[in-house]
């Protein structure tokens, strides 16, 4: 499970002028369970 402070974190950042050429993307704030089994 995520943390708020992950969430707000990954928030933050897409609000940021750092992720201005993040186009069409998934960002999974899920505590690294979708790497251990997957997107499905």
């Amino acid at each position: 499970m995520s943390e708020v402070e992950e969430i707000a974190a990954a928030a933050l950042y897409l609000a940021s002028d750092d992720s201005a050429f993040i186009t069409a993307s998934d960002l999974a704030i899920d505590g690294g369970i979708s790497g251990i089994h997957g997107d499905n």
